[in-house]
């Protein structure tokens, strides 16, 4: 019995045999349907029997046996199951899914933000929730920005273009990729802005390949010790502050005190030693650095130099990733191409000047000096990719000049103290004894190289060993002198020999000496074979001298080139030279307007 709508009672409506040996529930009612799913029994109409029961309300769901429960809504037979809807066979559902995949529509996901302020280089930009820090952004105007602040509502980027087409409201869109500069052979011999576009006025650069400027420095597993000198040609530096390939060595000074000179004269030395130089100007005039270019094209060093120039009048966000820019370039010798790179950064103080302005625009805290509190990242995250891999990654090397500019000889400042601490010794220059006329002005008790004799030849080890406590002595001696003149014989002795140590070490701008002058310049100084010239006719002595060696005894001098050493019968040779020549010298005559005419 059933009871319906209206409260009354109908009969209950007889069940067909087969309806009764179907499995638990398959007998029940849907709700809203009026028509039988599937046929029963031999009058089976197949799959979704289209023919109505008027007489009756309720469909039966199946109306097979046992043996056809499995295939469900399928139809009369279970084999048609995987038809479905087809209701043809195997083949006709292969070609409905096949058909259907000539439909798919390709989603092109984009995030994409507004800007909600833009000013002094850098733009605020709302809805990117998703974006990472480095990242590059692109402006509907076509500027590109990096984002280097993340807040809880916006994102602070610097623009690397020209912010005055970037306005208020304007879409930014993520990239997905971090900035990139092209890096490559093509690269060799130009000048070229922070993102790696021609600036000299010789044409557009082509390169294939790009590097991200944010690169993660190389682990210790993946690094060797530093045993191969990077001869910079400068005596005082190769002999008491030797740097090594892979090392970072700060050159810090008040300004005009040579700091640049001295960079300039390493890449000039690096002439057919395989090594690719790169010079990072940062914050620089646009007329020093033409005059640096000139300098480098006059001695044939641009043929393996790059210039990265971001100028005083470029935005500070161009500042700020020029000498990641200018890294990323020496990382594409160092890793793929397995060679040894010189990177001269010059200079950091300006570079944090540049940060700093930036910070202070996102309104990040000051810390000292107005510092943003990562300024010691800043730095770091940067010289330490400076390094020389292991001989399973190929052995190059990145040698970084880091180059910090002091206030008044202040060495304590907040980022000289910080570039201090991060490299691996400096090389201080005294605006005191720059103008004492003492050119290179290198402070030898200040400056140092924690590298050390690692970093030089066995010949240089030889004859420069006691060369720094020697003119240490001499330091303090001078002092001494000024308050007495009445000096007994061995204290007027190691004078005259301090002095003639000091004016060998001098040495003119652009003129740096080979691995053999240097050896054969310090040997003649750290004996007593000098006391007898005087000390105004001292570096003509030693220019017309080498000259000497290079026209009599040219083996000695291939010796310790090829070698690195001064064996014993190459010392006696040469010991013997120096003795002759010099009684030669002083014959009446024979020393004045003597030059040294060998190109070095």
């Amino acid at each position: 019995m059933s009871l319906n709508m209206s409260g009354k009672t109908d009969k209950a409506k007889p069940m067909t045999p087969d309806a009764e040996t179907l499995a638990p529930g398959a007998g029940s009612k849907v709700p809203g349907a009026g028509s039988k799913v599937l046929g029963a029994g031999p009058d089976n109409k197949g799959l979704f029997a289209a023919g109505f029961d008027q007489g009756k309300e309720d469909p039966l769901i199946a109306s097979a046996g046992p043996d056809r429960a499995v295939a469900g809504i399928a139809g009369a037979r279970p084999d048609r199951a995987v038809a479905g809807m087809a209701g043809t066979g195997p083949d006709r559902a292969a070609s409905v899914i096949s058909e259907m995949e000539r439909y798919k529509i390709a989603v092109d996901e984009e995030e994409t933000g507004f800007v909600t302020q833009v000013g002094d280089g850098v733009a605020r930009v709302a809805g990117l929730r998703n974006c990472e820090s480095g990242e590059m952004l692109e402006f509907e105007c076509g500027i590109i920005g990096m984002a280097i602040n993340l807040e809880e509502n916006s994102v602070g980027c610097v623009l690397l273009g020209d912010e005055t087409s970037v306005h208020e409201g304007m879409r930014a869109n993520r990239t997905r990729s971090a900035v990139s500069v092209g890096v490559g052979d093509c690269l060799v011999g130009r000048v070229v802005d922070a993102l790696g576009r021609a600036v000299d006025g010789r044409g557009d650069i082509v390169s294939d390949k790009t590097r991200p400027i944010e690169f993660m420095a190389p682990g210790v597993n993946d690094r060797q010790g530093i045993n191969t000198p990077m001869q910079t040609g400068i005596v005082a530096i190769d002999s008491m502050i030797p740097i090594g390939r892979g090392q970072r060595e700060l050159i810090i000074g008040d300004r005009q005190t040579g700091k640049t000179t001295i960079a300039i004269d390493a890449i000039i030395n690096q002439k057919g030693k395989g090594v690719t130089c790169i010079y990072v100007a940062i914050g620089q005039k646009a007329s020093s650095i033409a005059s640096i270019a000139q300098t480098l094209e006059k001695h044939g060093a641009m043929e393996y130099t790059i210039i990265v120039a971001s100028t005083a009048g470029d935005p500070a966000c161009m500042q700020y990733i020029a000498p990641y820019a200018g890294c990323a370039m020496a990382e594409e010798f160092m890793y793929s191409q397995k060679k040894d790179v010189l990177i001269v950064y010059d200079d950091l103080t300006k570079h944090a000047v540049a940060y700093r302005s930036i910070s202070l625009i996102l309104k990040r805290p000051p810390g000292r000096e107005a510092y943003p509190g990562d300024v010691f990242y800043l730095h770091s995250r940067l010289l330490e990719r400076a390094a020389r891999l292991s001989d399973e990654l190929g052995g190059g090397s990145i040698t970084a000049l880091p180059i910090i500019e002091t206030q008044g000889g202040d060495f304590s400042a907040y980022v000289p103290t910080n570039v201090v601490s991060i490299t691996d010794g400096q090389i201080y220059l005294q605006p005191e004894l720059f103008f004492s006329g003492q050119r290179p002005a290198i402070n030898v008790g200040i400056s140092v190289s924690r590298v050390g004799g690692a970093a030089q030849t066995k010949a240089m080890k030889k004859v420069s060993g006691s060369l720094r406590i020697n003119l240490a002595q001499y330091r303090e001696l001078e002092v001494f002198a000024q308050f007495g003149s009445d000096l007994d014989v061995a204290t007027q002795n190691r004078l005259a020999h301090g002095e003639r140590i000091v004016e060998s070490l001098k040495q003119m701008n652009q003129s740096p000496l080979e691995l053999e002058d240097q050896v054969i310049l310090l040997y003649t100084v750290s004996g007593k074979e000098l006391m007898g010239i005087p000390t105004k006719q001292l570096r003509q002595f030693n220019s017309a001298f080498m000259l000497h060696m290079a026209e009599n005894l040219p083996q000695v001098l291939d010796n310790i080139r090829v070698t690195g050493q001064l064996s014993p019968d190459d010392e006696e040779c040469l010991k013997h030279a120096i003795e002759e020549f010099k009684e030669e010298w002083l014959k009446p005559g024979w020393g004045k307007g003597r030059q040294r005419v060998r190109a070095t």
